[in-house]
């Protein structure tokens, strides 16, 4: 019986001694048979990640059961071919108007134009429509130069035209009302389009008479000038100014009756002292009632009766 077991012992302890021997083989062995590594066992080389088409088209397929999915754009933001500011024709006739009326008393040539709006290294095609776009502008003056014989895109002057031309100091502003057939004033705002400091003169000239101006109630801000005349000044004595603060004027709802204690008739009409007299209410007639016709049926007479009088 021991012979059994020592025979079956033996058997297991040479498998177990012949597998552990094959697993540090398969540890120590390299790949391809090679020399021995030291390392971990390599390990497998990972999966490629799917392309895009392969993406594409497998969230594109339709789902088992389902309608078709729509297919996703892709929505590109980009920016316009041509992002640089002035570049169009418009653009740089509106800057140069910009520089024309911010220095409405120069005259300047086409040269200063251009070289305020970098546009000197331009081809002369460009150069020649933006002269004529110029030229035609309804805000500005264009002055030729009397020294050349042929007047080229190139040559002559150019200045802004303001909304009332030729006032730019206080001479011309008192020679254009002056001139004026009626006694309308003129606003602030079209006085600065070609006078842009213009206030300081229109404090000096008010101080002096010589026009009125209307200001706003809270800046103080001049909104419109009329043409005074400083002749028409009179100057009001004090002793009278301060007589005629001490007399005290009646509210309104006492001056009536006080005009007509005095044996003054008040002017209007509508004021009325009186006790005041309550209006009648009109009574509303009665309506009448509606009158029956000849009656033919006299054996329903107790049926069909007069119910007219009744009210609900």
């Amino acid at each position: 019986m021991s012979s059994f077991l020592e025979k079956q012992q033996n058997l297991f302890q040479k498998a177990l001694s012949s597998a552990s021997s094959k697993l540090s083989n398969k540890k120590t062995t390299g790949v391809g048979g090679g020399g021995a590594v030291t390392g971990s066992p390599s390990l497998a080389p990972p999966s490629p990640s799917p392309s895009i088409g392969s993406t594409t088209s497998r969230n594109d397929a339709t789902p088992s059961g389902g309608a078709p999915k729509r297919k996703r754009q892709d929505v590109v933001y980009s920016q316009p071919e041509a992002t640089g500011s002035g570049g169009e024709m418009g653009t740089q006739m509106v800057y140069a108007l910009s520089y024309l009326r911010d220095r409405s008393q120069e005259t300047k040539t086409l040269h200063d134009v251009l070289g305020h709006l970098s546009l000197l290294n331009r081809d002369d095609g460009y150069k020649e429509r933006f002269v004529e776009n110029l030229r035609r502008h309804p805000r500005v003056d264009f002055t030729p130069d009397e020294s050349v014989t042929e007047q080229k895109w190139h040559v002559g002057t150019y200045r802004y035209r303001p909304v009332i031309p030729g006032v730019r100091d206080k001479a011309t502003l008192l020679r254009f009302l002056q001139e004026r057939t009626d006694s309308s004033g003129v606003q602030v705002k079209d006085l600065k389009d070609g006078w842009v400091d213009c206030e300081p003169a229109l404090t000096e000239l008010q101080g002096a008479r010589k026009i009125l101006v209307i200001r706003t109630k809270k800046e103080e801000n001049p909104k419109h000038v009329f043409l005074d005349d400083p002749d028409l000044s009179s100057q009001v004595d004090a002793e009278f100014r301060t007589m005629w603060m001490r007399v005290a004027v009646p509210k309104v709802d006492e001056l009536p009756r006080k005009l007509m204690a005095v044996g003054q008739k008040p002017a209007s009409d509508e004021v009325n002292t009186g006790p005041k007299i309550p209006m009648k209410q009109k009574q509303q007639k009665k309506r009448a009632g509606r009158k029956m016709g000849r009656v033919t049926n006299t054996h329903m007479q107790d049926i069909l009766k007069d119910f007219s009088g009744v009210k609900r």
